[in-house]
């Protein structure tokens, strides 16, 4: 009754079998891995960060460019306050609110956006406590140039002047008469009242968009594997039938019985 499975037309439909399921399996398995690799990478670098809290601050210097090696390590810097912005549209512990970031000229020329704290409510200036005056020295978590989308952080057009919607030399360079770091850093103690922004993750570190995807590919290829499978059975069951409904005479010349070899 099986005979029909040495036929050509089925010899290539089990080849595309043979070949098509080993390669959803390996498919989906390397997607896994990438997950799980996204995972252990979120781990190792949230502990890394929680950790650099206690470790003792560097000069800035030393930690520049900022990668994933550097991001959330404490730094230190010196200068004298200049321009002050807000960033809207910040949440912090589940509330809704803005930072506060001032730069910080340095006797290298160029200045480093320093968030000093956060407050709730609607971005306004008069609510943001003036920077101290004279030569300050500031301690926090150095972070990486933020990005549209990263971080939950959103591409905001049409800001009131002072306003910034991304934290990025990118961003900063028409709003300021400075030259920029391409970093920033949040205090370890907010100023006047405000509260500290904790420092986070670098980007590309998180279990982020990208992350999720990869755990979404898995689930698709090993899908496809059984659909493969399904389908083969589901061909060979017709196939048996056809074959049965052929023995006993079932089948009229209006329905004939497939041709295996066709």
């Amino acid at each position: 009754m099986y005979r029909f499975l040495l036929t050509p037309r089925w010899w290539g439909i089990n080849v595309f079998v043979l070949l098509a399921i080993p390669f959803c399996v390996f498919m989906g398995s390397w997607q896994l891995s990438r997950f799980e690799d996204r995972v252990q990478d979120h781990r190792a670098v949230t502990e890394r960060v929680a950790s650099a809290r206690d470790e003792a601050a560097r000069p800035l210097a030393a930690m520049l460019p900022v990668d994933q090696a550097t991001a959330g390590r404490r730094v230190t810097a010196s200068g004298r306050y200049g321009k002050q912005l807000l960033v809207p549209a910040r949440e912090l512990d589940g509330r809704r609110g803005f930072y506060v970031l001032t730069l910080l000229r340095t006797g290298s020329g160029r200045a480093l956006p320093v968030v000093r704290g956060w407050l709730p409510g609607t971005a306004d200036p008069a609510k943001a406590p003036a920077p101290p005056r004279g030569e300050v020295t500031v301690t926090g978590a150095l972070e990486a140039s933020e990005t549209p989308g990263s971080d939950g952080v959103g591409a905001q057009g049409g800001l009131p002047a002072g306003q910034t919607g991304v934290i990025s030399s990118a961003a900063l360079v028409n709003l300021v008469p400075y030259r920029l770091y391409d970093a920033w850093v949040t205090l370890d103690h907010a100023d006047a009242g405000m509260k500290a922004v904790p420092a986070t993750a670098p980007a590309g570190s998180g279990l982020d968009l990208k992350a999720f995807q990869n755990l979404g590919y898995t689930g698709e290829w090993f899908v496809f594997a059984g659909f493969v499978v399904f389908m083969w059975f589901r061909l060979l069951r017709r196939e048996v039938e056809a074959q049965r409904d052929a023995d006993l005479g079932l089948l009229t010349a209006d329905h004939p019985a497939p041709v295996s070899g066709g």
